[in-house]
């Protein structure tokens, strides 16, 4: 049965193995093992569930907690040629009716339905009706009260299993479980948890970092600005922080979307289309936002504030590079993130969960001021296994520069002491030190301080983004009261009286994420077209790793479209002309890109060819008088392809005539173009010329004169 697992694969989703783990798991399913799978958001989860469910005869049931998750999972199997669709409350009753009626007559081969489903009778039942092979639970750390997304409903799951007539193989997937989690899933769902497959939490694609001591607006402006192109989610605490961050990147010209619980249900739906759909490139939410999203093409995930507990941090920085390519993960920390997320947890946890958070807090914050690799503290968190740094985390990489600020730390100190410990907060301790004239300032007297302005060569804020700095370096400490006020700790002391050194590394500088490529943005035009067309999010035409794929491979035929990572029959069909005429008329325009794709790939296997002397095959239809465009026809080739076969004829000494490829008037301005330019470079000759008179045709007149040099020699 695995055979035929791989066949539909490849025929489907274009892929011609499977990723680590989900062999395992899809194995252990068609053998009819109850299985638990635990992989990292972006591992390629739904292939464990949609690849047997497409080799078992029946509806395969997917219990799926959010509505956007379903309908994102189901365009893209809809895409793929696979019938599917979704049962939620976005539904009309008439509609939920029909689609449980075709569900009992076997049209579908996966079903998604919401948990909150199980809880009507009258469901179950229809469900005793559906010839059901097999049961995924996805988000399966949802079932658990030990998780970090606790959902009632899924408890009715077991239920609902053992009221079927003939009792279904069960899938349970997260991204997101502890040890304990996962002990509490394969209890609840009645799992043997020898069968749990588990690949490991490392995600090799992603670069974490922690940015502490700076002033997190600029930094997240400027990242934006060299990331314009690309997509990403900001994720902040609360639902007023992100609509002031809304508010202020649109005014900074950022094209922007915003979604919390605050809105109402179009306004979010609204927002969060624009970001599926490549319309705004920023979503700034709150971790309402996201579960389940399926947008493969995120680059970055900034969180502005920090998160309550790491199983919501490494979810939520997941959805960054799901389609495996680079991508950054970046949390902007402040010492102030930890009161508003005590105030959260106080107003949402009941009484006897509230240890448990924050417990989950501290390791947060420890997270935050860890100096060691952050992948591995991620990992470690979430199971035994110990891995290697990774090389490419915030703390792996650091190599800022220390300068030494223990003079400015004890001026700072001596103006806290002097204004009174526990008393004030930063604001008005920076205004002291800065010289300000400030109306408080001045009636408390301050301005007699020894300490008055003796930073007046630094601004408010530059000395407020210190203070945050000696925070994270804990020598200095919060009380959070109903102001938060600051005084000094233990390690604070030692540096006001000289006995220790405080060094403070330069500011983090912002990254570009991903490097241009021309074509590249000509193939996210294609797309974007197609996918407005069909009303889909992008997306699920083509996810960015094909497009990276077709910008390697360059494939301008219907056999080297098949061969690009993520391109199945289905979407050969569909697509592929789309594409490989971009691809074809991006490379007449720009040879020497085909050229240095032809040097790069010398040592390199073969991309898959229509035969192996294909040049020769043009060649004899070529002699048999058939055109350009015939001969590409015939043999189901771009056109491209065959005038890149002609030339090579020509660079082979074969007989192609010059006069049967270039129109008796472009040959005269083609001469008299290179008399100009020179015939060392195409594009010089080609900008002389007028557009209809294309680099082949130059290509065959410098070859027709290289061959009558040769012969006269």
């Amino acid at each position: 049965m695995i055979e035929k697992a791989k066949q539909m694969l490849n025929l489907h989703y274009g892929y011609s193995s499977f990723r680590n783990g989900q062999e395992q798991a899809i194995q252990s399913v068609l053998a009819g093992d109850d299985t638990l799978c635990v992989m990292p958001t972006g591992g390629g989860k739904s292939i464990c569930y949609q690849v047997p469910a497409l080799v078992f005869e029946g509806t395969t049931i997917v219990i799926s907690p959010l509505i956007s998750l379903m309908k994102d999972q189901v365009d893209t199997l809809l895409q793929l040629g696979i019938s599917a669709a979704f049962i939620n409350s976005s539904l009309t009753a008439a509609e939920a009716r029909e689609r449980i009626e075709k569900a009992k007559s076997g049209e579908y081969k996966l079903l998604y339905i919401a948990p909150e489903r199980l809880e009507s009778y009258d469901f179950m039942d229809h469900l005793r009706q559906i010839d059901i092979p097999l049961i995924a639970v996805d988000e399966a750390h949802c079932i658990s009260q030990w998780g970090h997304d606790f959902r009632p409903s899924y408890q009715r799951i077991q239920r609902m299993i053992g009221n079927l007539p003939k009792r279904p193989v069960v899938l349970a997937l997260t991204a997101t479980a502890t040890p304990r989690v996962r002990q509490d899933i394969c209890w609840s769902l009645d799992i043997d948890e020898n069968k749990t497959v588990l690949t490991g939490f490392e995600r090799e694609n992603l670069s974490f970092s922690v940015i502490k001591g700076q002033d997190r607006l600029s930094y997240l402006k400027d990242f934006l600005k060299k990331n314009e192109k690309e997509a990403g989610i900001i994720y902040a605490a609360t639902r007023k922080t992100v609509d002031q961050l809304y508010e202020t990147l649109q005014k900074s010209g950022i094209n922007v979307s915003r979604y919390h619980a605050g809105m109402n249900d179009n306004e979010r739906m609204e927002q969060q289309e624009q970001f599926l759909q490549d319309e705004s490139s920023v979503m700034v939410a709150t971790s309402a936002f996201g579960m389940g999203i399926d947008k493969s093409n995120i680059r970055y995930v900034i969180h502005f504030q920090l998160p309550k507990n790491m199983e919501s941090y490494y979810q939520e920085a997941g959805r960054a590079g799901r389609d495996g390519l680079p991508s950054e993960c970046i949390l902007l920390y402040s010492s102030q993130d930890v009161q508003v997320q005590r105030f959260l947890i106080d107003q949402s946890s009941e009484q006897d969960r509230m240890a448990q958070e924050l417990e989950k807090l501290q390791l947060m914050v420890d997270y935050c001021y860890t100096e060691s690799c952050l992948q591995q503290s991620i990992v470690r968190y979430f199971s035994d296994e110990e891995i290697p740094p990774c090389g490419r985390c915030g703390n792996c990489t650091d190599n800022r520069d220390s300068i030494d600020v223990t003079r400015e730390a004890q001026i700072v100190l001596s103006c806290i002491v002097r204004m009174g410990q526990k008393r004030f907060g930063k604001t008005l301790i920076a205004q002291v030190l800065t010289g300000s004239k400030n109306k408080k300032v001045l009636e408390m007297r301050f301005n007699k301080l020894p300490t008055y302005g003796m930073l007046k060569d630094k601004s408010t804020k530059e000395i407020t983004d210190l203070i945050e700095f000696f925070i994270s370096q804990e020598i200095i400490a919060v009380e959070h009261g109903t102001f938060p006020t600051l005084y000094i700790k233990e390690k604070g002391k030692d540096i006001l009286l000289g006995k220790e050194q405080i060094m403070r590394k330069e500011a983090v500088v912002t990254k570009q994420v991903a490097a241009d490529d021309p074509l590249f943005e000509e193939l996210r035009i294609v797309r974007k077209t197609i996918a407005e067309q069909e009303n889909v999010p992008p997306f699920v035409i083509f996810a960015d790793t094909a497009l990276k794929d077709m910008c390697v491979k360059l494939p301008e035929s219907r056999t080297e479209f098949l061969s690009v990572t993520g391109v199945g029959q289905n979407k050969l069909e569909k697509y592929g002309e789309r594409f490989i005429s971009a691809i074809s008329t991006y490379l007449a325009e720009h040879p020497e890109r085909r050229e240095s794709a032809e040097q790069s790939t010398v040592s390199k296997a073969p991309a898959k060819k229509a035969t192996p002397d294909s040049h020769l095959e043009t060649y004899t239809f070529y002699k048999e008088k058939m055109s350009v465009d015939e001969i590409a026809e015939h043999r189901n080739l771009a056109v491209s392809t065959v005038e890149s076969h002609l030339v090579q004829c020509m660079q082979e000494g074969m007989d192609v005539q010059m006069e049967d490829l270039i129109p008796d008037d472009y040959v005269s301005k083609i001469e008299h173009a290179i008399q100009q330019a020179g015939g060392e470079k195409l594009k010089p000759i080609k900008e002389l010329l007028p557009e209809e008179v294309s680099y082949f045709m130059i290509k065959v007149y410098l070859l027709q004169n290289e061959n009558k040099k040769r012969v006269t020699r």
